[in-house]
C-alpha cells in the first residue's frame, strides 16, 4: 500500500470479529476506506452494519483479524495497550452517544482530565477555555447531575477536544439529545472542528445531519456500500 500523506485515517482490507468460539461474529469484511486530513465523513447504514465497531477500530479499541489501520501516520496493528491508550489520549477525541462524564467530578474535573493524564501544567486553565468555547463558563463547578442533557453532551465534546486530537469521532452524539439540544451541540461539534483543522467522523441515523458532513459513508453488512459525493446526491433525490 502507498502512503498517502494528505491521509489522517487508512483501513487497508480490515476483517474484524467480536465474541468467542460460536458466539463469533464477522462484523467487518474487506473495508478499505481513506479519510483525508481535515475532512467530516458522516457514516450511516442500519443498526449492526459495523458503524460503531468501525469507530472502535478507528480509535484502536478493537484490533482486526487482518489488514491495516492507519492513523494520523501510525499503523495502530502493532502497538500495544499501553502505546494504543498514549496515542488514543494524544491524538483522538471520542464523544459518544451516552455522555460518559465521571458523576463525582465537576464539568471542570472531568473535562481537565485527559491533560492531567497527559501530564499538562495547565490543565485546569485550558478545561476553563474548552467549557467556555462551548458556552458553558458559568458552570464550571456543576456536577453532571446538576446539569441538562446538552449540557452533558457539550462538557463531554469540551473534554474530546481538550488534548487538541488531530481526530475526532462522534458516535450518535445527539442521540440522547432533544431537537433544540442537538442542534447546538452539532452546530458545535463542526465549528470547532472547522476551527481546529481536526479530522470528523460521525456515526449518526440521520440523513440530514450526515449530510452536513464533506463526505457520507453507507455501511451495510459490515461492508462499505458507497463513500462519496455521489452517493449524497442521490440520496437526496430519493
Amino acid at each position: 500500500m502507498m502512503k498517502d500523506d494528505n491521509a489522517a485515517i487508512i483501513f487497508d482490507n480490515v476483517d474484524l470479529s467480536l465474541g468467542r468460539g460460536a458466539a463469533r461474529v464477522h462484523i467487518l469484511k474487506s473495508i478499505s476506506l481513506t479519510i483525508a486530513r481535515g475532512e467530516a465523513v458522516g457514516l450511516i447504514g442500519p443498526s449492526g452494519s459495523g458503524k460503531s465497531t468501525l469507530l472502535m477500530a478507528m480509535a484502536g479499541l478493537e484490533r482486526p483479524d487482518s489488514g491495516s489501520v492507519i492513523v494520523d501516520g501510525v499503523t495502530l496493528d502493532g502497538l500495544s495497550e499501553d502505546a494504543l491508550a498514549r496515542f488514543r489520549g494524544a491524538r483522538i477525541g471520542i464523544v459518544f452517544q451516552s455522555f460518559h462524564l465521571i458523576p463525582t467530578m465537576t464539568a471542570l474535573e472531568n473535562v481537565a482530565v485527559p491533560l492531567e493524564l497527559a501530564g499538562e501544567a495547565r490543565a485546569q486553565v485550558r478545561a476553563r477555555d474548552e467549557l467556555a468555547a462551548v458556552g458553558l463558563a458559568a458552570r464550571f463547578d456543576h456536577y453532571p447531575a446538576e446539569l441538562s442533557g446538552g449540557e452533558q453532551q457539550r462538557v463531554a465534546l469540551a473534554r474530546a477536544l481538550a488534548p487538541n486530537p488531530s481526530i475526532l469521532i462522534a458516535d450518535e452524539p445527539t442521540g440522547n439529545l432533544d431537537e433544540e439540544n442537538g442542534t447546538l451541540v452539532v452546530d458545535l461539534l463542526f465549528a470547532l472542528q472547522r476551527a481546529r483543522g481536526a479530522t470528523l467522523v460521525l456515526v449518526t441515523h440521520d440523513q440530514s445531519l450526515a449530510k452536513r458532513c464533506d463526505r457520507v459513508v453507507r455501511l451495510r453488512s459490515g461492508r462499505v456500500m458507497a463513500a462519496g459525493p455521489e452517493f449524497e446526491k442521490a440520496t437526496s433525490q430519493t
